[in-house]
Parts: C-alpha cells; sequence; structure tokens
C-alpha cells in the first residue's frame, strides 16, 4: 500500500531527477554556444600579412625540397604516367604564374624556363620567380579586388580564395616531391610552420 510518506518521496524523486535533467539541458546549451563561438572564431581567415608570410615559407619549403634531391634523381617518376620530380617542381611555379594572371591581374611575367634543358640551379631560380611573381601579384591587390567574385574552374569566388587554392596547390605537389625524395632513400628537409 503507497502512504502518503511514500508519495512524497516518489514526488521529491520526480522533482529531483526532472531538475537534473533540466540542469543538463541548461549546461549544454551553454557548452553548445560556447562552441559555436569558439568555431567561428577558429575559421575565421589569416590577415594578408599572415599569408604573404606563410607564402614566403612556401617558397622557402619548396626549395629546400628541390635542393635535397639529387640531380640523379631529377627525373625520378613513381609512375610512368606521374609527373617526374622536376616536372612536380616546375608544375608548383608555373601554376603560381597561371592562376596569377588569370585570376589575380597578374601582368604578364619576365622570366621563362626550358624544363627539358634546364639544370636544378636554373629550376630553382624559376620557381623563386615564380613565387615572387605571385608575391608581387597578390600584394598588389586592393581589399575590394581580393573579395571580388569571378569564375575560377566553374566555381565563383573571391581572389582571396584564389589566393589560398595557390597555396593548397604547392602543398599539394611540393608534398608528392616530398614522397619522390624518400623513395629515392633522400631525407626531406623539415617542415618550418610558421
Amino acid at each position: 500500500m503507497i502512504s502518503v510518506e511514500n508519495i512524497g518521496i516518489l514526488t521529491s524523486n520526480l522533482t529531483l531527477n526532472r531538475m537534473k535533467k533540466l540542469v543538463k539541458i541548461i549546461s549544454g546549451s551553454i557548452l553548445l554556444g560556447i562552441f559555436f563561438l569558439a568555431s567561428s572564431q577558429v575559421t575565421a581567415q589569416t590577415t594578408k600579412e599572415e599569408f604573404m608570410s606563410k607564402w614566403k615559407n612556401s617558397k622557402q619549403f619548396t626549395l629546400d625540397v628541390l635542393n635535397k634531391m639529387p640531380d640523379s634523381g631529377m627525373d625520378y617518376k613513381t609512375d610512368p604516367a606521374a609527373m617526374s620530380f622536376k616536372e612536380q617542381i616546375h608544375h608548383i611555379g608555373s601554376a603560381i604564374v597561371g592562376i596569377s594572371q588569370g585570376y589575380l591581374m597578374g601582368s604578364q611575367p619576365d622570366f621563362t624556363l626550358d624544363l627539358a634543358t634546364a639544370t636544378k640551379a636554373q629550376l630553382a631560380d624559376y620557381v623563386g620567380k615564380c613565387y615572387d611573381y605571385g608575391s608581387k601579384t597578390m600584394a598588389a591587390l586592393t581589399p575590394e579586388q581580393a573579395k571580388e567574385m569571378q569564375d575560377v574552374f566553374g566555381n565563383q569566388v573571391s581572389r582571396n580564395q584564389v589566393m589560398a587554392l595557390l597555396m593548397d596547390h604547392s602543398t599539394h605537389h611540393r608534398g608528392a616531391a616530398i614522397a619522390y625524395l624518400r623513395s629515392n632513400g633522400v631525407e626531406p628537409p623539415a617542415f618550418v610552420g610558421f
């Protein structure tokens, strides 16, 4: 038989359980709000100055990777259909120039390279000039120009996004070149993040 005292205890337990659930819901909501606020701060883009500093590091890292490969490995390929090591490095530079001209308002460059006859030193000079050309082109963009949207490879993106694409593209092909170094028993240069 249920007594008045047992009903009181049962009611207290139900109220306590409801209170615990309410505290969990409120706490979870507060934590979720903090998470969304923090994640919006984390995903903010870097400033142009920060990007340009990272771009300078990308240039040096690419040249370091190139300089690590012995001359005997410059034509190395992981597969007959793949680019050779020197083609990977050349592609980084030529893409910087082509994309900067086509989408970042870059002028006509005053340098070229015949990859078939180029030495490693000439390739290094070319890639350095390509990075410098990209730096000059990106630095010349006004904040308004950098935000302008345009069609790039079938996507509507800003010039800021094109700059990020260039960084990602360079990283992608440099990463492949690093794998080529390792395949040839060469220790790649240490990564420098900042």
